[in-house]
């Protein structure tokens, strides 16, 4: 799994697997799920992290394991 965030962007996309991006699909404004060829989610990209709450720091993900 691979996170990265775009400041130039404003944008965070999480990378499940590195399975080739056969769809993408904005399912609500700004948040774009991507699909591999067995119609998994593989991917999920969010738009406007910083709009979206002014406050969030990208720069300082914490990865949490429950």
């Amino acid at each position: 799994m691979r996170v990265t965030y775009s400041e130039k962007d404003d944008a965070l996309y999480v990378r499940m697997d590195e399975s080739p991006i056969l769809e993408s699909e904005e399912v609500q404004p700004g948040l774009i799920v991507d699909f591999n060829e067995t119609g998994q989610v593989i991917g999920i990209e969010l738009h406007g992290v910083k709009a979206r709450n002014p406050l969030v720091n990208p720069k300082s993900l914490q990865f949490e394991v429950a």
